[in-house]
C-alpha cells in the first residue's frame, strides 16, 4: 500500500493537515510518504487558481473559510498556527530545498523546519536572506541546500513529483494518496485515514 501526501509549504492547509499527520500515522501504524510537488505548477497545469483568488468578490465564503480553518484547528488543539503576513509566498526555492533534502534523507527534519518558519513564527521565505537565516537557525545544512536548488537535478525532481501528481489527479493543496484513491483538502482526512485502515 502506497501512502502519501502531496504537500506545497505555501498551502495553509497542508500545514494543518502536517500537523495532524503523526496521529493518523500513530493511530493507524503507517507512515505517510510526503511528497513535495510546486502548487503553482499545479494550478497551471489544471487551469485552477488559489482560494485567494478564487474567492474573491464572493460574500461570505471567505469569512466562512477562516471558521472553518478555526474549528479544524479547535478540533485538533493546534496551537501553533499563526497566519503568515506575507501570505501569499514563492515556495519554488524552499520546495526544490525539500527534494534536495528527500534525496538526503533528512526530509522530515526540514519539513518541520521549513513549516515552522512558514506557519508557526511566519518569516517571509521567499526572501533569500530570510530564507537562509531560518534554515541556519533550524540547524539545516544551509549552504548545501542553497547550492543543490540551483542544480539541474533538484529543479527537474520538481517538475517530476509535480507532473506526477497532476497525472494521479492532484489539482490543489494538501492532497493525499491510498494508493490510487486521491482525497483533497484537510477536512477529507477522515476519509483518508479510514481508506488507510481500510485497505491494512
Amino acid at each position: 500500500m502506497t501512502i502519501e501526501f502531496h504537500f506545497d509549504f505555501g498551502s495553509p492547509n497542508a500545514y494543518l493537515s502536517h500537523i495532524v499527520i503523526p496521529k493518523i500515522e500513530e493511530r493507524t501504524g503507517k507512515s505517510i510518504t510526503y511528497v513535495p510537488v510546486l502548487l503553482g505548477g499545479v494550478f497551471k497545469a489544471t487551469n485552477n487558481v488559489s482560494p485567494a483568488v478564487s474567492m474573491q468578490g464572493i460574500a461570505n465564503k471567505g469569512e466562512y473559510a477562516q471558521l472553518e480553518t478555526q474549528r479544524f484547528v479547535n478540533r485538533h488543539t493546534i496551537e501553533n498556527y499563526n497566519r503568515n503576513p506575507f501570505f501569499p509566498v514563492n515556495t519554488l526555492q524552499i520546495m526544490r530545498g525539500a527534494v534536495y533534502a528527500d534525496q538526503q534523507g533528512f526530509l522530515h527534519t526540514y519539513v518541520n523546519a521549513i513549516y515552522y518558519h512558514m506557519w508557526s513564527t511566519p518569516r517571509k521565505m521567499d526572501d533569500a536572506e530570510v530564507m537562509a537565516a531560518a534554515m541556519s537557525e533550524s540547524g539545516l545544512p544551509t549552504e548545501d541546500i542553497l547550492a543543490a536548488i540551483q542544480e539541474p537535478e533538484i529543479k527537474a525532481g520538481l517538475i517530476a513529483n509535480t507532473e506526477r501528481s497532476v497525472k494521479m489527479g492532484t489539482f490543489g493543496s494538501p492532497t493525499f494518496f491510498v494508493d490510487t484513491e486521491i482525497f483533497f483538502g484537510k477536512d477529507k482526512l477522515d476519509e483518508f485515514e479510514a481508506m488507510i485502515v481500510s485497505r491494512d
